[in-house]
C-alpha cells in the first residue's frame, strides 16, 4: 500500500516575497522593558489577606503616609487592596507625555483584580531610572463565582491590563542620526536569507551599501546610501521585498495533538507498521456462604477475568523515496490514524533517520 496515493489534499506551497521589515530588527531600534511595584484598591473583598502578605500592608502604609495619613501603630485589615507587579514595554523613540499599555499581576493571595484601580506606580528600567508612571482602572480577563461550598473560576482574574495606563516621563537617550552603519539582525538566522537581503538592498540602491557579516547579520553603510538621514535610509530599506529561505522543520504539540510542518520536509524510503495492544483485567469476587444450620463461615472467592486485545493498526505501509511529509500525513489521516499515534509514528521515522527535517516536540 502506497501512502502517497492517498494524499489527495496535499498541495505544494511556495513562499512569496516578504518585506525586510518583517524579517529583521534594525540596530538601535528597539523597545525597553519596564517594571514597577504598586497597589490596587477598590476590590470587592477579593484582595490580599494581610496576614499572609505583609508586604501589602507595608506599601499601603507608605502610600498613606506620603499622603499625610499617619497609620503608625494602627491595626487595620482591609480586604479590598492587593499588591501587584506592573510591567510594560517602552517603545523605541517614545517621547515624554506619550502613553503606553501596562500589565498588572497580583503577587499575593488576592482572588481577583476585577474592578480594581491601580494607584500611581513608577516604572523602572534595567538602569534603575524611572521612565514612566502608571495609574488607572484594571481590565481583568477572567471571572470568579463562589458560594459557601463551591467556587468556580474562568480565565485568570488575578491579572489584567490598563490600556494607555502609563505616561512616559523620561526619554531614552539615543541619537539615530549619529550612526554611520546600521546592522540588520535577522529574526531567524539563515545564510541564504541574509545573502538575498544583501543582494536586494544593493540592487535597489544601485551600489554596494550592504554586506552580509554572518547568517544573522547584514551591515548597511549609511554614507554610501547617499540618503538625507539614517531614518530615510531605514525607511527605504524596510520596504524592499525578498523571498526568505527556511529550514525544513516539523513541530508537534503532544498535548493538543497538533502537527505543523513545512512543505520542504522530505522522507526517505521507509516502511511503517503500527498497532495497539490492549490488556484488560477485571476483578469480580464471589461471596460463598455455608448452608443453613451447617458449620462453616462465609468466604470470598476471587474471580479474575483477563483479556488481551490486539487492535487493528495500519499494518505495513511503505513510503516511497522523496515523499513529502504532507503526503505521508494525508495517507495516515485517510487510514484513520489518531493524532497522538501519528506523532509516535513521526518520532519513530525520525529515529530511523528517514525524516530529513528538524523535529521539535513541545
Amino acid at each position: 500500500m502506497m501512502l502517497i496515493g492517498l494524499a489527495f489534499w496535499a498541495q505544494s506551497a511556495v513562499a512569496g516575497p516578504v518585506r525586510i521589515k518583517d524579517l529583521v530588527e534594525f540596530d538601535g531600534v528597539r523597545g525597553n522593558d519596564l517594571v514597577g511595584y504598586g497597589l490596587v484598591v477598590g476590590l470587592d473583598g477579593t484582595g490580599d489577606g494581610l496576614r499572609n502578605a505583609p508586604f501589602t500592608e507595608d506599601i499601603m502604609t507608605n502610600i498613606l503616609e506620603r499622603l499625610g495619613v499617619n497609620v503608625t501603630g494602627e491595626q487595620f485589615r482591609p480586604k479590598n487592596v492587593a499588591a501587584v507587579f506592573v510591567t510594560a514595554t517602552l517603545p523605541q523613540f517614545s517621547r515624554s507625555g506619550s502613553q503606553i499599555d501596562v500589565t498588572v499581576s497580583a503577587i499575593g493571595d488576592a482572588k481577583s483584580l476585577l474592578g480594581g484601580t491601580l494607584i500611581m506606580t513608577p516604572l523602572n528600567a534595567a538602569d534603575g531610572q524611572i521612565y514612566a508612571v502608571a495609574q488607572g482602572t484594571i481590565i481583568a480577563g477572567g471571572a470568579v463565582a463562589e458560594g459557601d461550598g463551591a467556587r468556580v473560576t474562568q480565565g485568570v482574574p488575578t491579572a489584567g491590563v490598563i490600556p494607555s495606563g502609563a505616561r512616559v516621563e523620561r526619554e531614552i537617550e539615543f541619537d539615530l542620526s549619529s550612526l554611520t552603519d546600521v546592522r540588520l539582525a535577522l529574526r531567524n538566522a539563515d545564510f541564504t536569507t541574509a545573502a538575498r537581503i544583501e543582494e536586494a538592498i544593493n540592487a535597489d540602491f544601485g551600489r554596494r551599501i550592504a554586506t552580509m557579516l554572518d547568517s544573522g547579520t547584514v551591515s548597511m553603510n549609511i554614507a554610501a546610501s547617499r540618503m538625507r538621514s539614517v531614518a530615510h535610509a531605514i525607511g527605504r530599506v524596510e520596504n524592499i521585498t525578498v523571498e526568505p529561505e527556511r529550514k525544513a522543520r516539523v513541530v508537534v504539540d503532544q498535548r493538543s495533538g497538533t502537527i505543523v510542518m513545512g512543505d520542504d520536509v522530505r522522507i526517505s524510503r521507509v516502511a511503517v507498521s503500527q498497532g495497539n495492544l490492549t490488556l484488560r483485567i477485571q476483578e469480580q469476587p464471589l461471596v460463598v456462604q455455608p448452608n443453613p444450620f451447617a458449620e462453616g463461615s462465609t468466604v470470598v472467592v476471587p474471580r479474575t477475568t483477563a483479556d488481551i486485545q490486539d487492535d487493528e493498526g495500519i499494518g505495513l505501509a511503505e513510503v516511497p523515496e522523496g515523499a513529502s511529509l504532507s503526503e505521508v500525513i494525508a495517507g495516515l489521516n485517510a487510514l484513520g490514524v489518531a493524532p497522538r499515534d501519528m506523532i509516535d509514528i513521526l518520532k519513530s521515522i525520525k529515529a530511523a533517520g528517514a525524516l530529513h527535517a528538524e523535529f521539535v516536540v513541545r
